[in-house]
Formats: structure tokens, sequence, C-alpha cells
């Protein structure tokens, strides 16, 4: 039975696991090694690891760290945080993760997608693209861990980036972000209907039904979450989890 790739999204604080609420209140989660062990028994599609302060802090993440996943990771794994130029794709990819998700350079220098794409194929390029609303402006792209506004609306940017050579999307809403109330279907909807390449659903997902409406109602080719793969429920005891396959049908 065909169902979309679900994909936790792991966030990094100084080498920590942290999730977040709207992209702030950070919770200690633990070790992020031994959430990837564990991912592994629950047979996990696939892991997003994030460094939150490393673009802030104009640095790349961890290639140690990287490695330490790859030693462990029997899933493929994408890994972001202040990747600025091809050296640093190239460095990441070495280290062993499959694919590079790229935020704030995207934002910044959107023609960097089309060099990185050229250079490593559009299957290695993920982009990011976290949406909040800007005062008398809608909802806009930010970059820097949103904290840094674009001048581009969430669509402008996905057709961009489509363009540039990106290989897939995670469209994330910062609002939404640790709420565990629901994706904005809506933002997703506007988006994959506006590109012909896989779109990432992240931002709010607190149960299956999420997941599933992300799917059917808003086009959504993979369905993305951190809270509710880290916390046993919304009163936020720590549980590391993942469905079973035959769990979710769509």
């Amino acid at each position: 039975m065909f169902r979309p790739r679900i994909i936790p999204v792991l966030l990094l604080k100084d080498l920590a696991l942290v999730k977040s609420v709207r992209f702030r209140a950070h919770k200690y989660i633990g070790d992020p090694i031994n959430a990837v062990r564990i991912f592994n028994e629950l047979k996990a599609d696939e892991l997003v690891f994030l460094d939150i302060q490393a673009s802030r802090e104009a640095r790349l993440i961890s290639l140690d760290f990287v490695r330490n996943v790859g030693e462990e990771a029997r899933m493929p794994f994408a890994v972001g945080g202040g990747i600025r130029s091809l050296d640093d794709i190239r460095s990441v990819i070495a280290a062993g993760a499959e694919k590079v998700v790229i935020n704030t350079k995207a934002g910044l220098d959107p023609e960097f997608i089309r060099r990185a794409a050229d250079e490593f194929g559009s299957t290695t390029i993920v982009v990011c693209i976290d949406v909040k609303p800007k005062l008398f402006k809608g909802d806009i792209a930010w970059v820097l861990a949103g904290s840094g506004p674009t001048r581009f609306g969430p669509v402008e940017l996905a057709v961009l980036m489509e363009q540039m050579g990106a290989g897939e999307l995670i469209i994330q809403s910062i609002e939404r972000d640790g709420t565990m109330t629901g994706y904005d279907l809506e933002l997703i909807r506007s988006v994959s209907s506006a590109v012909t390449i896989p779109v990432i659903a992240l931002g709010g997902a607190g149960g299956k039904n999420d997941l599933i409406e992300a799917y059917t109602k808003a086009k959504a080719n993979a369905l993305a979450a951190g809270s509710m793969f880290v916390f046993q429920d919304e009163k936020r005891g720590v549980l590391i989890n993942y469905p079973e396959r035959n769990e979710l049908v769509f």
C-alpha cells in the first residue's frame, strides 16, 4: 500500500536535540544520536537534521556530528545549518548526508541554488522556506531562523527555487511550529499547486489526521514533523515515536 514519506525533523542547538514553539522556547529533548538509533528501530523513512544556530553564528553545522549520524543511521538523511558555499555542500555530503537543506542562503542569494544544483544535482538540494506574516505585507519567507525577512512571498520563492533547480521544498509555517494544532493547509496547498517538484509539509502536525489532511487536502508530497515524533502527546512528555506503516491510510 502506498503512503507518502513521513520525515522526522530534528533540531540541534549546541549539538543537543531540542524542540521549539514558533521558533522560540526551545525544550531539551536528549541526545540526537540516541534518537537516530530509536528511529532506526522504528524504521523511519528518512531524517532531517537542522542546526538552528548555525546561520546566525555564521558557521557550518558540525561535520563530526554529520559523520556520527552517518555511522548510525540506517535511513537516508538530510542536513541543514549554515550552508553558504559549494564547498560547504561538498563537505556535508562527504561526511555522509544524502541531501542538504538550505534556507538562509537560498532566500538571500537565489542564484546560489542554481550553482548548487548544477554542481551536485537537483536531488541533493532541498530548500526550506520558513513562512510567517509581516505587518502590511502578508505571508513572506524568512531566513536566519525566522529573524530576517526576505523580499519574497512563499509561492514566489517556491517557484523561483524550482526554476533555480532545487529538487525538493520544505514549506514550514513558523506560527504553527511546535503547536501541534495542524499544518497550515492553505499555505501548503498554495505552494504545491504552483510547483512540480516535491513539497514537504512542516509545522504544526500533532496527530495522524494532520498528516493525512496535508497529503489529501493540501497535496503535499511528503509529511514532516518535529513535536509529533519527540513528544508523547500535547502534554509534551518526551517519547521518540513513529507510526507503523499500516497505521495510516491515505
